[in-house]
C-alpha cells in the first residue's frame, strides 16, 4: 500500500514537515500536484464548500486558483497529536480586477495510517488590502527558505 510521509502518530518535527509540505503543495497552485496528498475519499469543509474525493477537490481548486491570483501562502504549525494536525495560514492574492487581498485561517486535519489526508476542516476570512500593504514577496512557487514564516511576520 502506497504511503505518504510522514506518518502518524506525528512528532513536532514530523508535523512540521508535514505542514511545510503542504504549503509546498499549494503553492504550485497545481490541482493535480495538491490533490495527491488526500485519500480518494477525502472530505472537506472550506468555507461553504464541502468536496467529497480527490475529482471534487481538484474540481475546487481549479476554481479557486481561476480566482484567487498569484496566490501566496505561509502556513504554520498550531498544534498535532497522533493523526491529527492543526494549521494557522495566511495568504495574499488578488482577484481579476487587481484588488489584493489577505485571507486568514485556520486548519483542522485528520491523517490515515499511510500519511494521507482523509478530512480537511477549513475555516477562512478575507482582508481587503493595498497593494503597498502585501507582505508576501517571493517568485511564485514553494516559498523560499529565508522568507519569514506568519510569527516572524506578526501575522
Amino acid at each position: 500500500m502506497e504511503t505518504r510521509p510522514p506518518v502518524p502518530p506525528f512528532t513536532e518535527e514530523t508535523a512540521i514537515k508535514k505542514v511545510r509540505g503542504a504549503e509546498d503543495a499549494w503553492n504550485t497552485r497545481d490541482p493535480e500536484v495538491c490533490a495527491r496528498v488526500y485519500t480518494e475519499d477525502t472530505r472537506w469543509r472550506n468555507r461553504a464548500e464541502f468536496p467529497v474525493g480527490r475529482e471534487a477537490v481538484k474540481a475546487f481548486l481549479r476554481r479557486k486558483w481561476a480566482k484567487e491570483l498569484d496566490y501566496r501562502l505561509i502556513k504554520e504549525l498550531w498544534a498535532f497529536t497522533d493523526n491529527r494536525i492543526a494549521v494557522r495560514f495566511a495568504y495574499e492574492w488578488h482577484d481579476d480586477s487587481g484588488h489584493w487581498y489577505r485571507s486568514y485561517g485556520n486548519e483542522n486535519w485528520e491523517f490515515n495510517a499511510q500519511g494521507f489526508m482523509q478530512r480537511r476542516f477549513a475555516s477562512i476570512n478575507d482582508l481587503p488590502i493595498a497593494e503597498a500593504e502585501r507582505k508576501f514577496h517571493w517568485p511564485l512557487g514553494r516559498r523560499p527558505d529565508d522568507h519569514p514564516g506568519l510569527s516572524e511576520l506578526g501575522l
